[in-house]
């Protein structure tokens, strides 16, 4: 029989039905509220109607027994196919008649209660979510319902973690294979150690869990030295950033002058423009003294000693001494060649890390990295 629709009356042309939408996301809903997202078209009447199933028990052929002696009634075909773990403890369950009767230990009455609720509609209430999210982490990863799961932990990464419930969350976290989850709280441990360490949930991992305290306490430890080695890599590098920046100043002076210093030969006008080089002016005033210092021998002025070890370092970084004009560069490249060999390792270890540290690679009046030698 041919199927007639609206847009083709003699049943030819047949367009297709649009196909139905894709089921969306759990909704944190309330009840006898309209709610509408992702991709759901789920109406709030059929939210209601699972929830009053729930709520009401009608013709509930499961008992579901909590610690505390409380009881709560469902339905075994929507836990069955709610969960893999419900469906196998109905399946080995007990009752009379129809009836069967499950018990879910370990948590309070009202965790099981909104799991429970869950599995029905997809919805919960904020308000309980934010009192029973552990609970319900544990019982989602236990009977094996991945989306109460993520809800859990995106809630609890969206501001229910806080440093009073941080030891607990990093446990449940290990024990309920949430590795994000495990990340986000090792890393406000780490961050807050001093807060965390005196919360109730640290005194009471310490007594049940040591070694667990033992692997935080080591992981801070190591935090904190890494902290450290950073800052002591940042500050060397620092330094020898600044050393390269002498070391352009001072060809930059010997070779083109600057302002009022420079070569013999060189020409100074009075509109010159402002100098690029940061370092210039520093050297350029260790330079004036250096030329008119009467303690200029080495160990004689601090200043004069600064000046002689800067001088050596251009020979070292000097690619081509015959061409240079910083004074005295042939000079110490002749001394480089008399040197013994624990200082020739220390200047090459020196020369290394400024080059590697600015990564020029060659330049112009500078060897390369590649070509030290350790």
């Amino acid at each position: 029989m041919a199927i007639v629709t609206k847009q083709s009356p003699e049943g030819g042309n047949n367009v297709p039905p649009t196909p139905p939408p894709l089921p969306g996301p759990a909704t944190n809903c309330r009840r006898n509220r309209s709610v509408t997202t992702g991709n759901s078209r789920v109406s709030t009447a059929t939210r209601d109607m699972w929830d009053n199933l729930f709520d009401e028990g009608f013709r509930a052929d499961v008992t579901i027994r909590t610690d505390d002696g409380g009881i709560i009634y469902a339905h075994a075909g929507v836990l069955g196919m709610a969960s893999p773990v419900l469906r196998g403890m109905l399946k080995q369950a007990k009752g009379f008649g129809r009836k069967r009767s499950i018990s879910i230990p370990g948590v309070q009455h009202d965790a099981v209660r909104v799991f429970i609720r869950f599995l029905y509609s997809s919805c919960y209430e904020q308000e309980e979510m934010k009192e029973l999210v552990l609970p319900l982490l544990v019982l989602s990863h236990a009977y094996v319902v991945p989306q109460l799961k993520r809800i859990c932990e995106q809630q609890l990464e969206d501001g229910l973690l806080t440093l009073e419930n941080a030891i607990d969350v990093f446990q449940l976290s290990l024990l309920c294979d949430a590795p994000r989850l495990m990340l986000i709280t090792h890393r406000m441990i780490l961050r807050n150690f001093k807060a965390v360490s005196a919360t109730e949930g640290w005194n009471a991992m310490k007594k049940s869990h040591p070694l667990l305290e033992k692997e935080i306490v080591e992981s801070v430890i190591y935090e904190e030295n890494m902290r450290k080695e950073k800052i002591r890599e940042s500050n060397e590098r620092k330094i020898y950033l600044q050393l390269y920046e002498a070391m352009e100043a001072l060809i930059h002076i010997c070779r083109d002058g600057c302002r009022t210093i420079g070569p013999c030969d060189k020409d100074f006008k009075e509109d010159q423009k402002p100098c690029t080089y940061a370092a210039c002016k520093g050297i350029e005033l260790l330079v004036r003294h250096f030329a008119g210092c009467k303690l200029r021998v080495p160990g004689g002025c601090i200043h004069c000693k600064r000046m002689w070890q800067l001088l050596e370092l251009h020979a070292r970084l000097c690619a081509d001494p015959s061409l240079c004009r910083v004074p005295l560069c042939m000079n110490f490249k002749e001394k480089m060649r008399k040197q013994g060999k624990k200082d020739e390792m220390r200047w090459k270890m020196l020369v290394k890390k400024i080059l590697s540290t600015k990564r020029i690679g060659g330049a112009p009046f500078f060897v390369s990295s590649n070509s030290i030698s350790l």
